[in-house]
């Protein structure tokens, strides 16, 4: 095994860049370990978990540590780093010639209108906070940024009229301008208020696939409508979209609020001029197809009876076990929810209004959903939307005992370029091992995607269900069909 750890001083890139290179170098064969990433404390500290030595380095320096199985993979992993860090993103031809501003103040005086931050946590604010004085919008992807930062952040946009978005706001459309990950959809007469990220692109696909599109899709960080940050930006977004002629529609997507929270932003609903939706994500509520069905026939748009999908429905038999490997938190609590409606006890590592909540490590014999993005799994590897190899593993080690297997896939801008030439292979492998013990194991797949996504929606849902995957755009439905196969009521 062969160890590499470089420093390079002052190289800086942002985590969703370094995300996608990491995940490149990662997934070379013959590659153990691997992490590109600045040399924050956080950072440092993985690299000392992952058993490499940790160098002298600051915040502002970019470290590369890569463990190979020999040298040949070693040079395989090097040139891999080198290819997609040259791949990045090009200054525009309109900036061809001119140095780059430096400065969130330079670049607002060449016109910028919105900042997006997605620096270390530990940076993030300070950024973020000069955005605002400059009269900003701002949408902060970064994570690591304090609630009194969050607060008082926000405080400080409010007197300066502008919107906050985040922090670890993970989604946003604004003006047809995908930020962070995004889906490629039609504009259009919806603005959506979201304190969930995919739960926006569920809602925008969706929408999308009804013929309706968005305006904007203002993503304001889950901790928004918590009562200590007390809904500012959601408050906001929802006063902006009222005054914004392209908007026709509004649709709040969120968790269940803190109760003095939402009363205040009912006292704000009931002021608008545009009619809005609210979709909640909690028990006896609509799940987020059923809104954007109500949401689309209102728009003039025309819903899908039934939604698209790919592959033999699977049909109701014996019973097992359901395990669900989600990339997406929102997509995962829903299908929490339906589940424990229809099965009783489903463990589950995201927070809804249920007990049993367990961690990623934990054995469960049960019925077993979980956010594979949860921070226990993240640690010191790419987003499972980007890297879909943790994922892999944890369905090589569940498939042995699970009647039914529920995946999510996640397109779109900084997700995984081809998902389904990695996930396909290995449905087909864990359903051919499964055949060969006498054993049923039936797939399922919610494809969260827009037609116009890169990664090609069709593409990828007729390769998924050559593997034998039933694929269903819906992910509400898609659960619904993996309990009912689990046994639990149809």
């Amino acid at each position: 095994m062969t160890d590499h750890v470089e420093v390079r001083r002052g190289h800086y890139a942002d985590s969703v860049a370094l995300m996608q290179v990491s995940a490149a170098v990662t997934a070379v064969e013959g590659v153990e370990a691997g992490l590109v990433a600045m040399a924050t404390e956080l950072n440092v500290a993985l690299l000392g978990d992952l058993g490499f030595a940790v160098p002298s380095a600051g915040p502002d320096d970019l470290v590369v540590a890569v463990r190979a199985h020999d040298a040949a993979a070693l040079d395989a992993a090097l040139a891999a780093l080198a290819a997609a860090l040259a791949a990045r993103p090009a200054a525009s031809s309109a900036d061809a010639g001119e140095a780059a501003p430096r400065t969130v103040g330079d670049a607002v005086a060449r016109g910028a209108d919105l900042a997006l931050i997605s620096t270390p946590g530990d940076h993030a604010f300070v950024e973020a906070l000069d955005a605002v004085e400059a009269g900003v919008h701002v949408m902060v992807f970064s994570d690591n940024v304090t609630v009194a930062q969050e607060v008082a952040l926000k405080r400080r946009a409010d007197e300066r009229g502008v919107l906050v978005m985040g922090p670890d706001a993970g989604t946003a459309i604004v003006g047809g301008v995908g930020l962070g990950f995004a889906n490629v959809v039609r504009p259009g007469p919806v603005g959506v208020v979201a304190a969930s990220g995919t739960g926006a692109q569920q809602l925008a696909c969706l929408l999308d696939l009804a013929g309706v599109g968005v305006s904007h899709v203002l993503g304001v960080g889950g901790r928004d409508l918590s009562a200590a940050v007390g809904g500012r930006s959601t408050l906001r977004a929802l006063r902006m979209l009222d005054e914004d002629p392209a908007t026709e529609r509004i649709v709040l997507l969120s968790k269940p609020p803190d109760p003095e929270v939402a009363r205040r932003v009912e006292e704000v609903v009931a002021t608008l001029r545009t009619p809005l939706v609210t979709a909640l994500l909690g028990e006896g509520r609509p799940d987020l197809t059923a809104v954007a069905a109500d949401v689309g026939a209102a728009a003039g748009g025309s819903v899908p009876d039934p939604w698209p999908s790919w592959g033999e429905r699977p049909v109701p038999s014996a019973p097992g076990r359901l395990v669900g490997l989600f990339a997406g938190g929102t997509l995962c609590a829903e299908a929490v929810l339906i589940a424990r409606a229809a099965l009783g006890d489903v463990h589950a590592n995201v927070v809804v209004p249920a007990p049993l909540r367990v961690g990623g490590a934990t054995p469960v014999a049960g019925h077993l959903l979980l956010d594979l993005g949860e921070d226990e799994f993240t640690r010191g590897r790419p987003h499972p939307m980007i890297d879909g190899r943790l994922r892999a593993d944890r369905i090589i080690a569940e498939a042995p005992t699970a009647r039914v297997l529920l995946l999510d896939v996640v397109l779109g801008h900084a997700a995984h370029p081809d998902p389904a030439a990695e996930l396909a292979p290995l449905v087909a492998r864990v359903r051919d091992d499964a055949a060969t013990a006498g054993r049923e194991l039936d797939v399922v797949v919610s494809l969260c995607g827009g037609r116009g996504d890169p990664q090609g929606l069709e593409r990828q849902a007729t390769a998924l269900a050559a593997a034998g995957a039933h694929v269903t755009v819906s992910n509400a439905e898609a659960a619904r069909l993996a309990v009912a196969l689990a046994g639990g009521a149809r």
